[in-house]
């Protein structure tokens, strides 16, 4: 992963971003920062990764499978 010094919000990202923030909001009226929202959106990609690896020694591949994501392709 490269670092860079700067975010680009393209249209999509921004959408992408409000939709996170109203799931991490704690109510209607909550404004969470961007990192909590980031945070979150990292965090809730690590569990599902980690919990499908540990998954693999107790279930079969094919119901592993139907835990894939866009993302999580294991």
């Amino acid at each position: 992963m490269s670092r860079r010094t700067s975010l680009k919000i393209t249209d999509e990202r921004e959408r992408q971003l409000e939709k996170a923030s109203e799931i991490v909001a704690s109510g209607p009226d909550d404004d969470p920062p961007m990192s909590v929202v980031i945070d979150a959106a990292l965090a809730h990609l690590i569990q599902p990764e980690q919990n499908i690896r540990e998954a693999r020694g107790e279930m079969d591949p094919a119901t592993i499978q139907q835990f894939n994501t866009d993302v999580i392709g294991l």
